[in-house]
């Protein structure tokens, strides 16, 4: 059985394969602070865009989208935050969630551009 970081790990890798082939590119990968963590953090032209992962093996608890709840998402904006702090950047923003239904075959992915706001 895969860990649960190493099912993560897998579900990010197919996220950034997936919108690298939409033409974003990445800028930094799992950045970590006090706050929480930003999955991926892409380019979109002239947005800056923070990508949520979220992997679910089957939807019998819940597509994986639903589970980014508002407590998720305040934990996202501080990171986020921070992160625009450190790199000092000033770009328009904004937070994608991608979501991947992992069944025994073909994965489901589904990009959710701006998903919620500051």
């Amino acid at each position: 059985m895969i860990s649960r970081v190493a099912q993560g790990t897998a579900a990010e890798t197919l996220a950034l394969c997936y919108l690298e082939a939409r033409g974003l590119t990445l800028e930094t990968r799992n950045f970590r602070c006090r706050g929480g963590e930003l999955d991926l953090i892409m380019r979109d032209g002239e947005y800056l865009v923070f990508v949520e992962v979220r992997s679910r093996r089957y939807a019998r608890y819940g597509i994986p989208a639903e589970s980014v709840t508002r407590t998720k998402q305040r934990r996202l904006l501080r990171a986020a935050a921070l992160y625009l702090q450190r790199r000092h950047f000033d770009l328009p923003c904004r937070f994608d969630v991608v979501a991947i239904l992992q069944p025994d075959d073909e994965p489901r992915i589904e990009w959710i551009q701006d998903a919620f706001q500051s």
